[in-house]
């Protein structure tokens, strides 16, 4: 956006939550996204070529980016415990292999991924609020959220109710998510940090991921998400190209950082390589930090890991050593 637009903008933050229509007005009035162009401009970002040694250090940066993701009906908890250790040590043959940035597990078994863990330094995220359809009275969202929270999640991935945004009822799901992130609260003073997932498979439009953007970064997420990793098309450049321009011009417009997560269907390190790209193209290097942008993951670390014993070594281990999620 033009930096007359961050201007107009920053003028009406304010006001964009003062009452249905003004938040309404606020989120159409957003500037359109350019289909083609978008999708074009990701296109290209996805053949840019790095150095050798820029390599190297992509890769162990991509792996400190991961949430490593088991989000399944028949998830145990020594399935829970494996991945955790896994986390915490990706090659326990190579002790200057990073650890991941975070577990994500469904709530009941957060106590045992925080257990497992420890103060590893490697976080533990939970999703909520009714994932992954999110059709709940807010009632139980909450009480999933806090239930999560009390068990030691330090983050929580909330998805928005899809159908309220769809038919334009975008002040409920404004006040859902302020209530999850009143529930996120901890009784010392801290707070889980929340994703807010959109499933962009479902929005239907760039114009709509765009909305979504603004409608929860106004609602106070500190990240915000495309998907679930249960619906397709799940993660793509060009969406998360649209997710990129909002958090930069919410910083531009606020002076607030927000993270964003691309998740599911990032396998290879050559499409993780793509995504790094695009943040340092799009949103700019201080996003390239755990803090700031994720991986929403599973069998992207396997290949990671391949790719960085190929860098060491010269040549691949194949995927018989390294664990199986």
């Amino acid at each position: 956006m033009t930096a007359t637009v961050n201007s107009r903008l920053s003028g009406e933050l304010a006001d964009a939550t003062s009452s249905d229509a003004a938040l309404r007005r606020f989120l159409h009035g957003l500037p359109g996204v350019d289909q083609v162009g978008a999708e074009a401009r990701a296109a290209r970002l996805g053949t840019r070529s790095i150095k050798t040694s820029a390599k190297a250090f992509a890769i162990d940066l991509a792996i400190r980016m991961v949430d490593l993701t088991t989000l399944e009906g028949q998830d145990t908890p020594g399935k829970v415990r494996s991945l955790a250790s896994k986390a915490m040590r990706p090659d326990p043959t190579d002790p200057a292999c990073p650890a991941t940035a975070a577990v994500c597990v469904y709530p009941d078994l957060v106590g045992v991924a925080k257990e497992t863990l420890g103060d590893s330094g490697v976080q533990v995220a939970a999703v909520a609020t009714a994932f992954p359809s999110g059709r709940a009275a807010r009632d139980i969202k909450l009480a999933d959220t806090a239930d999560a929270v009390e068990a030691g999640a330090d983050e929580i991935d909330m998805v928005i109710d899809r159908g309220a945004f769809l038919t334009g009822r975008y002040l409920q799901v404004f006040e859902e998510i302020v209530a999850v992130r009143e529930a996120c609260a901890r009784p010392d003073g801290t707070s889980a940090h929340l994703k807010v997932i959109f499933e962009t498979g479902e929005l239907q439009t760039y114009d709509n991921v765009r909305r979504a953007s603004w409608l929860a970064m106004l609602a106070g997420a500190d990240f915000i998400k495309t998907s679930t990793g249960k619906v397709q098309p799940a993660a793509t450049l060009p969406v998360t190209l649209v997710m990129l321009e909002a958090v930069r011009d919410w910083h531009e417009a606020t002076g607030q950082m927000v993270g964003v997560k691309p998740a599911g269907g990032i396998r290879t390190t050559k499409d993780a390589i793509k995504y790094l790209v695009m943040v340092n193209e799009i949103a700019g290097d201080a996003w390239l930090d755990p803090a700031w942008f994720r991986f929403g993951a599973s069998s992207l670390l396997n290949d990671l890991l391949m790719q960085r014993t190929k860098m060491l070594t010269g040549r691949y281990t194949g995927p018989d050593y390294v664990t199986v999620d």
